[in-house]
């Protein structure tokens, strides 16, 4: 504004200021009502104020108007978004004791505290509004929409939201929607300046909104938002919620009349791309009966020939529900709009539909549980149908306590959508915003020790991993056992997403096992340290939990002090955990008696070890070598108070029959042992024969 135009219109509004308050308060409260009525809510906020002002007699009639007129103010601002205002011409109204007239001064009050983010006094106004009105569902449903602002920032998705800048300009910014191929090309409504459209929005208190498009350059940055360019596109009225066919030729978007024209709701229109940059004229897509009927924020198929959109059309379940309607071809119509029905829409408002990449539907809604106003939900694509179910609420901080809608989907992880989420500012207006899902963050840790010993860990193992995505990376563990991976050098992640991994691990000395260990990321909804415990079996013989039999006999003992089958299952579980494994059990036998009835016994107690595995257990017995070896290989013993390792012989054991009787049978009992040994690691299971049928 130069600068005699800015002398204009400062001697223009002290000249409104002052013959405003020289009208009677009569006329002003008329003009007041009159705005208020008919929705010019833009210029009512301030009449309704100029007529509270000019109300400075006291009494209970003048109290009441001066009430009556604090409400409408208030309204004024709240429905035109200006939360902050309303607030404080609510509490206007409580201070002159208007909510006993007109409750909805306390619950409209908890509304725009809602909105402001102040969660606990918007409940202490939504208290004093049950208190007055017990029943009215709507205290509910904002009650529940507090609590559920609480619930979903406590359990905030991992989104991150960026404020897009470069696009977005004071006034209105809205509904984002791509529309070429290479989704460079951002389409959007705004109020800013340089619309085509004169004066402003009396609902509003913006311009009238049009159609702008801003490309992205090579580096992703935004250049500078221009008109769309063709013929009666945008115009005088508000356009805006665009959307495009598969092909990027058809574009329907929606036009609303302005304040002249106020018996007519909005409509979609239509138009064919001219060329890569410009649209034909424009007609009217036909969908509604009656010219009061308002159909708008049009979603359209790939082929073009299938629009959802919103509409208060008679018939729906409340508010603004979703429709559809199919384009004929040969009649050149457009079906009756069919309603998407309960799975859908509610008593409240469904709005601004888009479809996800994979066919499923965004919209936004006030009748869904929420966190107030509109949110954003994702209901799941049913069959090839047009049909969705399951609406599913995005949470925070896509979502937030004021509106949020109209959400492009550029994949699984990224998009853009509007919010009139409180800005840096403090202002509550519509901005376009992204989203980013940032990758979840894994990192691996593996730990060997030796097979049923946690506590004897193995340095020096090396460990290999290799991806599914093709990647291959190894190491050592260290002194701890351990061995990590997180970052490479360059930053990248070891261990990436929907990605599976199978860790070998292996080292002299120790059974060599091919097949190893198995992890994944794949359907991983958050980060974690994977942890990786595993074990090598050592070249030598594994010592079984104990397993005793009575005297001279190979049944396996029972009883109230051991239970021998529990102690063998030690070894089903080691099958089990390693499904190559073959295993020789071999039984022994203390010195007691003669070689050839001790080489006999165990023989009969191997084999009973291996029968219990194989009847009871279901181990194939390709698995298992029974072996008895009698009294030959003496076992070792470390003395505890020495140290020393000591192989018990017959003569050893018995030179402590007359001095220690119980060290004497402790010993005997340590001969009389089964152990394993592993074969080998190789192992198949033979194919199952086919059946006849």
């Amino acid at each position: 504004m130069n600068f005699s135009k800015l002398i204009t219109f400062l001697t223009f509004t002290l000249l409104f200021t002052s013959l405003i308050a020289q009208q009677p308060a009569s006329r002003l409260v008329r003009e007041a009502n009159m705005m208020f009525d008919n929705e010019n809510y833009c210029e009512g906020a301030e009449k309704c104020e100029a007529a509270y002002k000019q109300i400075s007699k006291k009494g209970k009639k003048a109290k009441l108007k001066k009430g009556q007129l604090a409400f409408k103010a208030a309204e004024c601002y709240r429905l035109t978004e200006r939360y902050k205002e309303s607030q404080e011409w609510y509490e206007r109204c409580e201070l002159l004791g208007y909510e006993e007239n007109e409750p909805k001064v306390l619950y409209y009050n908890a509304v725009a505290l809602h909105k402001m983010g102040d969660m606990d006094k918007a409940q202490e106004y939504i208290n004093k509004y049950k208190a007055l009105v017990p029943d009215d569902p709507m205290a509910g449903i904002l009650e529940l929409a507090i609590q559920n602002a609480k619930a979903y920032k406590a359990n905030k998705t991992r989104h991150v939201i960026e404020n897009q800048r470069q696009i977005n300009k004071p006034e209105f910014d809205m509904a984002p929607m791509f529309g070429d191929r290479k989704e460079s090309k951002l389409y959007f409504s705004s109020s800013r300046a340089g619309s085509t459209g004169s004066g402003t929005d009396p609902r509003s208190c913006e311009n009238y909104m049009d159609i702008w498009v801003s490309q992205q350059d090579k580096k992703g940055n935004w250049g500078e938002p221009t008109l769309i360019v063709g013929d009666s596109i945008n115009t005088e009225d508000n356009e805006g919620t665009v959307c495009f066919d598969g092909r990027n030729k058809l574009m329907f978007f929606t036009r609303c009349p302005n304040e002249k024209k106020m018996n007519l709701g909005c409509d979609i229109w239509m138009s064919e791309a001219k060329g890569k940059t410009e649209w034909n004229i424009p007609t009217k897509v036909v969908l509604k009966s009656a010219d009061s009927i308002s159909v708008g924020h049009p979603c359209a198929s790939e082929d073009g020939r299938t629009l959802i959109f919103a509409s208060d059309m008679p018939g729906g379940m409340g508010g603004r529900d979703l429709w559809m309607s199919t384009y004929d071809k040969k009649a050149d119509t457009w079906s009756t709009p069919v309603n998407l029905g309960p799975e859908i829409n509610t008593s409240g408002d469904e709005l601004f539909p888009t479809f996800a990449k994979n066919g499923d539907l965004f919209f936004a809604s006030n009748g869904h549980p929420g966190m107030g106003n509109l949110d954003i939900f994702r209901a799941v694509k049913v069959g090839e149908e047009f049909k969705w179910e399951n609406p599913e609420n995005l949470g925070f901080p896509i979502n937030s306590e004021s509106a949020d809608y109209a959400l492009y989907e550029l994949d699984e992880k990224q998009g853009y959508f509007t919010s009139e989420r409180k800005g840096e500012n403090g202002d509550i207006k519509p901005d376009i915003y992204s989203y980013v899902l940032p990758p979840n963050l894994f990192d691996l840790r593996v730990v060997v020790t030796e097979l049923g010993k946690k506590n004897e860990i193995i340095p020096g193992t090396k460990v290999t991993v290799t991806g599914s995505d093709g990647s291959k990376f190894e190491g050592q563990t260290n002194e701890k056992g351990m061995v990590a991976w997180e970052k490479k050098p360059n930053g990248d992640r070891f261990i990436n997403e929907e990605t599976s991994y199978n860790i070998v691990i292996g080292k002299e000395g120790y059974v060599e096992d091919n097949k190893g260990a198995q992890v994944t990321t794949v359907g991983a909804k958050y980060g974690r340290s994977i942890i990786l415990e595993m074990s090598l079996i050592p070249i030598k013989p594994i010592r079984l939990p104990e397993v005793r039999y009575p005297l001279a006999s190979a049944v396996l003992l029972v009883d109230s002090t051991i239970n021998s089958k529990d102690s063998l299952n030690f070894v089903y579980d080691l099958l089990t955990e390693y499904p190559g494994m073959v295993l020789e059990l071999s039984s022994h036998t203390d010195s007691r008696g003669t070689d050839a009835s001790n080489q006999k016994l165990s023989e009969a107690r191997a084999k009973s070890c291996v029968d219990y595995l194989v009847n009871e257990k279901g181990i194939d017995p390709a698995r298992l070598v029974p072996v008895g070896k009698g009294e030959r290989v003496p076992a070792e013993w470390k003395d505890p108070e020495t140290g020393e390792v000591i192989k018990l012989t017959e003569s050893f054991i018995n030179s402590f029959k007359k001095s220690d009787p119980a060290k004497f049978e402790m010993l005997h009992q340590l001969n009389r042992r089964t152990e394993g040994r592993v074969l080998s690691m190789d192992y198949v299971p033979a194919p199952k024969p086919e059946s006849n049928q």
